[in-house]
């Protein structure tokens, strides 16, 4: 079920590190949700510099490139859990693209199970038994 999305000013990376970014965020999103990585999905979405604004400036116009993303996970991972993400995610554009975590923007979406579908099923249905509780998340 996890899925994330990076949207990045296109020029401002190199297919390689493109690459790169999806095979490690899936990676750390594996580690961080203790889940199998053919579970994961990373979507690298390339923003025209004239389609994004920064602080009201357009990147076209000499505002700042900056990196956004979203994390989604099933509802009642811990929070925690969800900080680690953001933390990790975060540190892999500052690595990656050298630019600093303040410019970086990002956050964590919670589905509830039954609203997100696995092969057309709810994932309350598909991995019944295997999601953790509302008690859980507050434990």
């Amino acid at each position: 079920m996890p899925v994330a999305h990076f949207h990045l000013v296109r020029g401002t990376f190199t297919p390689d590190q493109g690459r790169e970014l999806l095979v490690r965020a899936s990676a750390v999103y594996a580690e961080v949700l203790d889940s199998p990585i053919e579970r994961i999905r990373v979507v690298l979405v390339p923003v025209e510099p004239d389609l994004l604004a920064v602080g009201g400036v357009p990147v076209a116009d000499g505002g700042a490139p900056a990196p956004y993303f979203t994390a989604v996970v099933l509802a009642g991972r811990p929070a925690p859990q969800r900080a680690e993400l953001l933390r990790r995610l975060t540190g892999l554009l500052v690595e990656l693209l050298d630019v600093p975590a303040s410019a970086v923007r990002g956050h964590v979406v919670e589905v509830h199970p039954e609203n997100w579908g696995i092969g057309g099923t709810p994932a309350s249905v598909a991995r019944a038994g295997r999601l953790p509780s509302a008690d859980d998340a507050r434990a």
